[in-house]
């Protein structure tokens, strides 16, 4: 899945070159990255992942709408008043926890906190 984003590192790869590449472009953006972490540790309604993520409404369910296409969350709709739509990861999404926890250790490690705080 080549994208024409010129700020896609990704964007000139084949993916079908090579696995980590195409988990990438399924799971490598900022905003679906934060969503899976934070599904990680149980179901969230769409307002918590939006405050937990940061992100803007539209970001955060074009996130939630490529990850469920993707087959890593799923999403629950209670019809009660008020109508509650709520996310969690499946199997496929919960199979990443183990990827999160090396790459924290990785980050813990390697990456400088104060190359990234803000002056």
């Amino acid at each position: 899945m080549q994208t024409n984003d010129p700020d896609d590192p990704f964007a000139d790869v084949d993916p079908q070159a090579c696995p980590t590449a195409e988990s990438l472009e399924v799971i490598g953006t900022q905003w679906r990255l934060n969503v899976l972490h934070d599904l990680q540790d149980g179901e969230l309604r769409f307002n918590e992942l939006k405050e937990a993520t940061g992100a803007s409404s539209r970001t955060l369910s074009q996130s939630l709408d490529a990850l469920t296409d993707a087959g890593l969350v799923d999403k629950r709709m209670e019809e009660a008043a008020p109508v509650a739509t709520y996310y969690s990861l499946t199997e496929k999404g919960e199979a990443l926890g183990p990827v999160f926890d090396e790459l924290d250790a990785w980050a813990r490690e390697y990456v400088d906190p104060t190359d990234y705080t803000e002056e």
